[in-house]
């Protein structure tokens, strides 16, 4: 069993997907849209090029994410947080900083009593990350 995370955006997912791919250095696979599905015949035409599904593969790790369906109403991504766990300093410095691009730095990364160095930052799709080294690799 694994769990993953999905995220649910409004109307920016396949930009959400694009900039992870390259933050986090995954891959995408695949990217459909409403009109690339299916599903296509069952949301408005404006919907259709909204992202179905998004899946970005790091690592043997996988985030997938949506535009949501047309019906749903967005409220943002809250009550939760990505925590990205690292192998070392450098990584969780090269992964904190890209993420954090046009976002905003809750905590900066810091030694802490259980990891050498963890920090907390919301991304500029309003996605609450948190990057955690808790000991060199």
């Amino acid at each position: 069993m694994k769990i993953n995370a999905y995220l649910t955006f409004n109307g920016n997912c396949e930009a959400a997907m694009r900039f992870y791919a390259q933050a986090l250095g995954g891959t995408l696979d695949p990217i459909t849209t409403f009109g690339d599905s299916p599903a296509c015949d069952h949301v408005p035409a404006d919907h259709r090029n909204k992202i179905m599904h998004a899946r970005l593969h790091v690592g043997d790790q996988v985030l997938m994410a949506s535009d949501g369906m047309p019906t749903d109403t967005y409220d943002g991504v809250k009550g939760c947080a990505i925590a990205l766990n690292v192998d070392s300093v450098a990584e969780a410095e090269r992964a904190f900083k890209a993420l954090s691009e046009n976002g905003t730095v809750c905590m900066p990364l810091d030694k802490t009593f259980w990891a050498v160095s963890f920090g907390m930052l919301i991304d500029q799709f309003g996605v609450s990350w948190m990057v955690n080294c808790e000991r060199e690799a």
